[in-house]
């Protein structure tokens, strides 16, 4: 599998946003992506970089709506898989949602954010909802592939969750800061749970100075044995092409060992807790 991350900025002009994610989409395709995935958020501002006020919270967008509809054009056309973030409208409620779209332009469904962080210039509570959807693992043209939106990628409950559904590939949509942790936690977190489940990790990260936020970018994809295959630069625009062997999935130490010889019986009293 060829995995396409696309590492760009977004403005407050969000048709030039869409625009040019699509552009990004069709040069990806071209290198022979069979999976393009984007960053949080990725085709307007990072909008809790403020609370949320009633004029933010209009943004919020329906599922499928214009910007699904656009890509699932786009996948059937290219014949790629696409794994997008957007801010999403259901109802009365707002969420931080990813939806897939298998190749032949087919919604398959979408993963909402379970876990909502709240801290200065990431007041994400006044915008999104808690998911719902649960951890889905979907069934895709390029391979399984799982999604763990942004702040849910710290919680080993959902990373093991995805494994356990059959996920080869973890995508993680993300909009993480220049500075916001120390250097290198972000990328031995994804290594760790790769290494631990046996599947690829694939981080699609934000890019760009916004009105309080800069951006890092650096997005990776990581192996099943842990290791960095693939990593974008820092602050730059960018697509992240890396190439993944998913027949050596079966040869992991997570799928050899760990999870043949886990024991859930001794274990649900203590996730319940």
């Amino acid at each position: 599998m060829r995995i396409a991350l696309v590492q760009q900025p977004a403005t407050a002009d969000l048709a030039d946003n869409l625009a040019r994610g699509l552009a990004a989409f069709d040069r990806a395709a071209d290198a022979g992506a069979d999976l393009v995935a984007y960053a949080e958020l990725a085709f307007h501002p990072f909008y809790p970089q403020r609370h949320a006020t009633p004029d933010l919270l209009a943004h919020a967008e329906a599922i499928p709506g214009p910007t699904v509809e656009a890509f699932q054009a786009r996948c059937a056309d290219r014949g790629v898989v696409c794994i997008l973030n957007l801010f999403e409208r259901d109802g009365d409620a707002t969420y931080d949602t990813s939806p897939v779209i298998d190749a032949d332009g087919a919604l398959l469904g979408r993963s909402r954010m379970l876990h909502i962080t709240e801290y200065e210039a990431f007041h994400e509570q006044g915008y999104y909802a808690p998911g719902d959807t649960g951890l889905p693992v979907y069934d895709t043209v390029a391979g399984r592939i799982g999604v763990a939106i942004c702040y849910d990628r710290h919680y080993p409950e959902v990373m093991r969750g995805l494994a356990l559904a059959g996920a080869e590939v973890v995508v993680v949509p993300q909009a993480g800061a220049v500075g916001e942790w120390p250097d290198g936690l972000y990328e031995a977190e994804m290594q760790v749970a790769a290494f631990q489940n046996g599947y690829v990790t694939a981080l699609a990260n934000r890019v760009g100075q916004e009105e309080r936020l800069t951006f890092a970018g650096e997005s990776f994809v990581c192996g099943p044995d842990g290791r960095v295959v693939a990593r974008a630069g820092a602050g730059t625009e960018e697509i992240l092409l890396a190439d993944v062997d998913l027949t050596a999935l079966a040869d992991s130490h997570a799928r050899r060992l760990f999870l043949r010889h886990r024991r859930p019986e001794l274990y649900a009293d203590w996730l319940a807790r």
